[in-house]
């Protein structure tokens, strides 16, 4: 009698896939799903990544992958060529010669509950955790704990300037680490948290009453109005820092449903690569520059 395990294909992939990440809770504007590969296809290895960018489909060539699986997703916005001469179109190029499928889970993995911002959440060891903005009735997605972002509560109290200096220990290293705004010894024990662009939910933090909310991309006059209106203080890390944890998570959950070997990206791509320090001003730093010889985050 054979024990042979059947080779799982791109459809039976996808399917596990979409069982977890349904895209009927993906937001109407978003690109989500399969977006290359023969369903029948066979699947032994998968990279999972944030971004499909050179550097990523360089680092799936190399490591013989049957399939990319992203969070962000390659063709967000409708193009009128695919020529191997545009940026996206030599990615699609490289990817189908070498029979390399691409599926993208972005913003209904986003609202999953496990998902996008509960690895965040779990890398600064939060807990009771609760939706920042709970996915809204009679949305597929509606229920059981989903929706963005995370609140929750520290393993104990921290001042602003320590936890941002956690911060920059528990989630993966970039070039620019992790900047806050706020007073340096406000103690902090609820935090909220988001995974990518998150400033569009200030008033959602701030409604929730937390004393803290860490996300990406703040920008300068939303987060300075947040604060003199007396919302929580802010912690901003690299979009890439924020959604990377969820890959480990990712990539357990494709090898305990489909059995493929899931290998996870530790390329980071964010587009800021180089931080100096400011000279002294006489000011008490609230956290230490990231050191250049740190080892990069290895966990997946």
């Amino acid at each position: 009698m054979s024990t042979t395990t059947a080779v799982p294909t791109v459809a039976d992939v996808v399917a596990e896939l979409e069982r977890r990440y349904p895209p009927s809770w993906a937001e109407e504007w978003d690109r989500v799903g399969l977006v290359l590969g023969e369903p029948d296809a066979q699947v032994r290895r998968v990279l999972c990544v944030v971004d499909v960018v050179p550097e990523t489909v360089a680092e799936a060539l190399a490591a013989g992958v049957d399939m990319i699986v992203a969070h962000h997703p390659l063709l967000l916005r409708g193009v009128s060529s695919v020529a191997p001469t545009t940026y996206k179109g030599r990615i699609i190029h490289q990817l189908i010669k070498a029979d390399i499928a691409l599926y993208v889970a972005h913003t209904n993995a986003d609202v999953a509950a496990p998902g996008v911002s509960d690895a965040l959440a779990g890398r600064l060891g939060l807990t009771d955790l609760r939706p920042l903005q709970p996915a809204r009735p009679g949305t597929p997605a509606a229920g059981e704990g989903r929706g963005v972002g995370r609140i929750g509560r520290l393993p104990r109290p921290m001042s602003l300037a320590e936890l941002t200096r956690h911060a920059t220990t528990v989630l993966p290293v970039t070039a620019v680490g992790v900047r806050a705004a706020g007073a340096p010894d406000r103690i902090v024990r609820t935090l909220a948290v988001c995974g990518g662009s998150g400033d569009s939910f200030l008033a959602d933090a701030s409604a929730a009453g937390v004393d803290a909310y860490l996300t990406a991309d703040l920008r300068h006059h939303p987060a300075g109005e947040h604060l003199a209106t007396g919302g929580p203080a802010l912690l901003d890390a690299t979009h890439w820092a924020t959604e990377r944890p969820w890959l480990d998570d990712l990539a357990a959950l494709l090898r305990g449903t489909s059995g493929v070997e899931a290998l996870v990206s530790d390329l980071d791509t964010s587009p800021w690569t180089v931080h100096a320090a400011p000279p002294s001003t006489g000011r008490p730093a609230v956290a230490e520059p990231v050191a250049d010889d740190k080892e990069p985050d290895r966990e997946g």
